[in-house]
């Protein structure tokens, strides 16, 4: 039998990840429970041929969440704050896994967290603006201030900080965009600052590695990337995969916000932190680390030469 492993958001992007890597490995000691809230999407109809289990539930509903828990060796948790742009949600949406992961005695869990930025910026500190009364990062903090309900409810967690998502230019608007000029440039207030990233996949595939790792890894942080890149370099690369030149639009966070589209002001933080405490922040995400979780894990050119035809360039 199988050690099962319950994946919250397992058609998303980082669950989706471990779950394939799971799922890929035909030797694994592990099976795949795939939480999900349609299992008649396309997502989870793939995930089920692969050997997966699937469980309909949605973490607004705990009675679910625990049934999804139950008899399981591993779980692993996340939340998805751009669906209700809400760090109240996300935060019981936490409490709510952690509390059914210790009430269904699992072994295991990993927490896809971030840092709370305001023990490094506190709300009086004007240099970025207090966003949602209470936050400077609030898709950081909320997940941050949520490690809590893991710790306070004693249960046997990983701590896992992810990067930038380098899919972020495929689904979410960030990858190249022609100008007027008809030249094609990335946008972002990093300065000459690096960008600490990763491929989505290979955030699954790390987990995948804590979890082969075992009992060793309960207690610890683990902080991920597949490599730190300036966003000059990262137009350059861009240039050399897509055959014509990216340039880099280097803007201040303060435009950066004003941009206006939803999560402006919470992205336009979030750079400015990256930038701010650049040291801190990679250093905290070890590619030697993640590497050896993950030995297939991509520099940004690889990923590239990988997901380049997704690119939604014109």
């Amino acid at each position: 039998m199988k050690k099962i492993i319950t994946i919250f958001g397992a058609t998303g992007a980082q669950g989706g990840g471990l779950a394939r890597a799971i799922l890929n490995d035909k030797n694994s000691e592990f099976g795949v429970r795939a939480v999900t809230r349609d299992p008649n999407s396309d997502k989870a109809k793939e995930l089920a041929a692969m050997g997966a289990e699937l469980v309909q539930a949605d973490l607004a509903h705990p009675d679910k969440v625990l049934k999804a828990m139950e008899g399981a060796y591993g779980a692993f948790c996340v939340t998805f704050f751009w669906a209700h742009f809400s760090p109240a949600q996300e935060g019981a949406e936490a409490k709510t896994m952690a509390d059914a992961a210790k009430a269904a005695g699992v072994k295991h869990v990993i927490w896809s967290t971030l840092e709370d930025t305001r023990l490094h910026v506190p709300l009086h500190d004007n240099r970025m603006p207090t966003l949602q009364e209470k936050y400077k990062v609030p898709h950081f903090d909320s997940k941050g201030e949520s490690n809590r309900f893991f710790k306070d409810a004693g249960v046997p967690t990983t701590f896992l900080l992810t990067s930038f998502y380098w899919e972020n230019m495929i689904y979410f608007g960030m990858g190249p965009k022609r100008g007027e000029d008809g030249v094609l440039a990335i946008t972002y207030p990093m300065g000459n600052k690096k960008l600490t990233g990763i491929g989505s996949e290979d955030i699954g595939k790390c987990a995948y590695g804590i979890f082969k790792k075992g009992p060793s890894m309960i207690g610890k942080t683990v902080g991920i990337a597949g490599e730190h890149i300036s966003c000059a370099n990262m137009a350059k690369a861009l240039s050399k995969a897509l055959s014509e030149e990216v340039r880099y639009n280097s803007v201040s966070p303060e435009m950066f916000r004003s941009f206006g589209f939803p999560g402006a002001e919470d992205l336009g933080n979030m750079f400015q932190y990256y930038a701010d405490f650049e040291k801190e922040f990679s250093d905290a995400r070890d590619i030697k680390i993640a590497r050896e979780l993950n030995p297939s894990l991509q520099t940004f050119e690889q990923w590239l030469a990988d997901n380049v035809k997704k690119l939604p360039v014109d």
